[in-house]
């Protein structure tokens, strides 16, 4: 009974919430400050939160394998250009079936994958906050020549940890969120309790807006200009939970920003105080009927990015095996 009525006031508060105030910039200053992991793993460290996916947490992630059931949740490359796509994914044949004496087919890549439209890892390097990357590593160290430090190929090895995804949608009992929705820390809660679950030190948790499905319904949109997201307080609880990584249907943010002097408060937050890289842009519309089907809200996540020296990111199609 009091674990029912404890849900009840959790999804209350969830629903109920006012919308976040502004934040001046001292005050996001001092939330830089105490959420930083910097030194956490060492001065010369370049993988944050990735640390705390060790051996155990990679095996025990192993145990959510019960019906060897994988699911994409990458977005299929998009090669038209759209207000939500404006640097399309380029795609050209060099070498066609066409000729009597073909022997190969090939084809060129173009690939801008930071962005509104592409399924995308961002690295470490991707994001400064007052001349600074994660743990302190100067923004001067990103040249022409790329990342000097904090590249992608920081995590050449990939990941394997358990995944979750967070349905806010689902918990709120709509297709989609409005544009105006935050979710808050009450929100991930609730959904806890829905899901039958806990986040855990280690894990890759996926919130679903229902992005795709609300652009599937009313056409393209600019989620950077409005956009339902995390509200800024979820970052301290994402810290204290222990999330390795974090990935969205969007880039994870609230928008516009709340924040003053901060356009992308999360990312820098999340990137450069607490160096959790992101996943940006993941399609969470199969993997939410999947797990709904199945009655299971975790799974083994795997994914990895181009060994590209230098880089703040890569294109990536993570998968999630139930």
């Amino acid at each position: 009974m009091m674990e029912a009525m404890r849900f009840l006031l959790l999804l209350l508060a969830a629903t109920s919430l006012p919308a976040q105030t502004k934040i001046d910039s001292a005050t996001f200053d001092r939330w830089m400050h105490e959420l930083s992991n910097w030194n956490r793993w060492g001065a010369d460290d370049q993988r944050g939160t990735v640390n705390l996916i060790t051996p155990a947490v990679r095996k025990a992630a192993t145990q959510t394998v019960k019906d060897g059931i994988s699911v994409s949740i990458s977005r299929d490359a998009d090669a038209v250009k759209s207000i939500d796509n404006p640097n399309p994914f380029g795609f050209a044949m060099i070498a066609t079936g066409q000729a009597p004496d073909a022997l190969f087919a090939m084809d060129t890549f173009t690939i801008s994958h930071h962005g509104l439209a592409l399924t995308h890892f961002d690295s470490l390097s991707h994001v400064f906050y007052r001349g600074k990357m994660y743990n302190g590593y100067p923004q001067q160290q990103v040249t022409q020549q790329g990342a000097q430090k904090l590249a992608v190929t920081a995590f050449k090895e990939g990941f394997v940890t358990r995944g979750v995804l967070m349905d806010i949608p689902r918990l709120k009992g709509v297709k989609y969120l409005d544009l105006t929705t935050q979710i808050t820390p009450a929100d991930l809660e609730a959904w806890e309790k829905r899901a039958g679950l806990k986040v855990r030190a280690g894990d890759a948790i996926f919130i679903r807006t229902g992005r795709w499905a609300r652009r599937a319904e009313k056409g393209p949109y600019n989620p950077e200009k409005a956009g339902a997201g995390l509200n800024v307080s979820c970052a301290r609880w994402l810290r204290e939970r222990g999330v390795a990584l974090i990935g969205a249907d969007n880039n994870a943010e609230f928008m516009p920003s709340p924040v003053e002097g901060a356009p992308f408060p999360m990312h820098q937050l999340l990137i450069v105080a607490m160096g959790m890289p992101m996943f940006d842009n993941c399609d969470l519309e199969l993997l939410s009927a999947r797990a709904a089907a199945l009655g299971r809200w975790e799974f083994l996540f795997t994914a990895s990015t181009l060994a590209v020296p230098g880089g703040t990111g890569s294109a990536v199609n993570p998968i999630a095996t139930f």
